[in-house]
């Protein structure tokens, strides 16, 4: 992180390499003693929940604007999709038959860091969230374009590493479920989901819940896997029963290939926000 300071008093960084180095006396050793920004303890603090919320905020962003990025495509995937390579040992049946959409992830996201190359990695720039499954294949598909990704992590109960295609300087990780949502669609220039279980289905919702509410600009919002998603969620009884609007049908796109994902992209109608909800009108 850069630290252009256009201040005249002493860094964060000196005072707290020289409390360092200061005589051990019942004092000095005292956590009342330590600097409180470089007491963990401290900051752990249940009182300090709101000022850990602000440096989850704004670690990443500021390393994201450092790095120039303007713009992401997101990836939401089941971390459960292997590559086809080892469907084999897939622990269902279905699990093994969708390993063509980590292909298809992998390659979309290839696709697409070649088109974020164009800009010099400025735009377009490939999120995921840094894990196994789909995660690892978009992540990996920018890898194979020789462009850079972003893992967006989570700390989860059970041990966890990103995937090893993330690039290093753009691996984050989270402890705040909501503060890492943010970072997904903050700067998302479109939002691509394939299959996946609780977690895939919250962000999915999440998101398409954000436009609808017409508190998030409309964007490219594709479901890959037509088939898995008509299956696992009945949309049109969503519209007949009146919980949705006709038109939030409309909000997202179904497609099934990364070719397909790319051509929808690119001739996507840019809308502003919603500034009604159909259906609710008074």
């Amino acid at each position: 992180m850069n630290d252009d300071r256009h201040s005249r008093f002493r860094d964060a960084h000196s005072d707290r390499d020289q409390a360092g180095h200061v005589p051990s006396t019942p004092q000095t050793d005292a956590p009342a003693y330590r600097l409180a920004f470089a007491d963990e303890d401290f900051l752990c603090r249940e009182e300090l929940r709101p000022v850990r919320l602000q440096l989850e905020l704004l670690k990443p962003q500021l390393l994201l604007d450092e790095r120039g990025i303007e713009s992401t495509i997101v990836l939401f995937g089941g971390a459960r999709i292997p590559d086809p390579e080892h469907k084999d040992k897939a622990r269902t049946q279905t699990l093994a038959d969708l390993s063509d959409f980590y292909d298809e992830a992998r390659e979309f996201a290839r696709l697409m860091t070649l088109k974020s190359k164009e800009s010099g990695g400025r735009e377009n720039v490939i999120v995921t969230g840094g894990g196994p499954g789909v995660m690892e294949a978009g992540n990996r598909g920018a890898v194979d374009a020789g462009g850079a990704s972003i893992g967006l992590s989570i700390v989860l109960p059970h041990e966890q590493a990103p995937n090893e295609y993330v690039t290093p300087d753009l691996s984050f990780n989270f402890h705040y479920f909501a503060i890492r949502k943010m970072h997904f669609l903050m700067r998302a220039r479109a939002i691509c989901v394939f299959p996946g279980g609780f977690g895939t289905m919250d962000e999915l919702f999440e998101s398409l819940t954000l436009i609808q509410t017409g508190r998030m600009e409309r964007v490219p919002f594709l479901l890959f896997g037509k088939e898995f998603w008509h299956k696992v969620i009945n949309w049109d009884a969503l519209a007949d029963a009146g919980t949705i609007s006709d038109q939030d049908l409309d909000l997202f796109r179904f497609v099934d290939t990364a070719q397909e994902a790319m051509e929808l992209i690119e001739n996507w109608e840019p809308a502003p926000p919603r500034d009604s909800l159909p259906g609710r009108e008074k």
